[in-house]
């Protein structure tokens, strides 16, 4: 216990001495001399250096061991594998993004993952069994009772019922699955807007509209794995969606999605570029946040957006009255602190209780951060378990 509590010290503190070592755990001198020592000889601490500047001789100076162990994210979408390696302080050391624009003539599914991680690991300047385990996040959710990918049928290739043991095969090392939003979830979680927080909600809007759902401080996934997926809830303002599985939509998705936004800025006389609707969806709503003060066009595309977020969010705050709920995906991030606002308004008059709103802190890659995080977590407890 007290090995790991020194470690979780120097990952929170990046370098300490032996006297402050003590201090934070208690420990007397010569029990965190022990210590130190016993950590360094297993590989897990390295000294780094002397304190300087000090009254006093300086003091050696340690951290944790970087290279003791790596860890390895994925996160999959139709469009491309990222991939990027950690060392166990968290630091990425590596990372690649492979492009699937389209299916090719022995383009597997495990050979995207594999080469993706394959990338990831030569730019770390690793090999492959350096990595002591890999998180891979992707949209839907694999039922733990089949296997089988489901809520997710626009990521062609990841429905085969033997997907999972093809990868484990293909993999030296313990693979884990979880869904793309819960480890945004994750991200937020450990590094962002939610530290702290052991009641919330991160609602995702990004190609999809998804929710993560943090209970009791752990990530709650349902009997199928499709917990959050508030894309395919029936919410009035939209008519009633069936075979929701099929047309991979529902009503708070038609409702309040990405593809809404440049339908609802039409109708208001907004011009809208042909892109792709999430990318005029997050610049039309950074151009509202922007001038929503000067515009009333952009202004009401704000306010019915924020309508449209908070009728969805109004049913899943009765049901889990959260503490808190993260905005969070390229969308509502865009939208930023005046989306924010409006949507915490209009929950006020729409739900019982009221949770905080906040926008989503882990801007860059957050499913990836998430997907390593998550490997950390369960690496650290191995490496560091000094008892066995």
């Amino acid at each position: 216990m007290n090995d790991r509590a020194a470690l979780d010290l120097l990952l929170a503190h990046g370098t300490l001495s032996r006297t402050r070592i003590g201090k934070l755990t208690g420990l007397s001198k010569p029990t965190a001399s022990q210590l130190l020592a016993r950590l360094e000889a297993a590989g897990l601490v390295v000294a780094t250096g002397t304190t300087e500047g000090r009254p006093g001789p300086n003091a050696q100076l340690y951290a944790v061991n970087a290279g003791a162990a790596h860890a390895a994210g994925l996160d999959v979408n139709p469009q491309r594998v990222l991939a990027a390696v950690a060392d166990i302080t968290g630091a990425t050391v590596g990372r690649f993004e492979l492009p699937t624009p389209g299916r090719r003539p022995g383009d597997s599914v495990v050979t995207r993952v594999t080469d993706a991680l394959e990338g990831a690991v030569k730019a770390a300047g690793l090999a492959r069994g350096d990595v002591h385990r890999v998180v891979i996040g992707t949209p839907g959710a694999f039922d733990p009772s089949t296997g089988r990918l489901r809520y997710a049928s626009h990521l062609p290739g990841w429905h085969s019922p033997t997907l999972l043991d093809e990868l484990a095969a293909a993999l030296p090392m313990p693979v884990e699955y979880e869904n793309d939003v819960n480890l945004a979830a994750v991200a937020e979680q450990r590094l962002g807007a939610a530290r702290g927080n052991d009641d919330f909600v991160l609602l995702w809007n990004e190609e999809g509209l998804g929710a993560a759902l943090v209970i009791n401080g752990r990530l709650h996934r349902g009997f199928t794995g499709g917990a959050g997926e508030v894309g395919f809830l029936p919410v009035p303002g939209t008519p009633l969606v069936r075979q929701v599985v099929k047309a991979n939509s529902g009503g708070f998705q038609e409702l309040a999605g990405a593809q809404s936004v440049p339908r609802l800025a039409r109708s208001l006389g907004i011009e809208t570029p042909e892109q792709p609707y999430v990318d005029v969806a997050a610049a039309l709503l950074t151009k509202a946040a922007a001038g929503h003060e000067e515009d009333p066009r952009l202004a009401e595309l704000l306010r019915l957006f924020a309508q449209r977020l908070a009728t969805g969010l109004a049913s899943v705050t009765a049901v889990l009255d959260p503490e808190l709920i993260v905005l969070a995906g390229g969308v509502t991030a865009a939208g930023g602190e005046p989306l924010r606002a409006l949507v915490q308004a209009e929950l006020a008059e729409l739900a019982a209780s009221r949770p905080r709103l906040l926008i989503g802190e882990v801007q860059r890659d957050p499913v990836l951060r998430g997907a390593l995080e998550s490997a950390l977590a369960t690496t650290r407890d191995e490496v560091f378990d000094t008892s066995r």
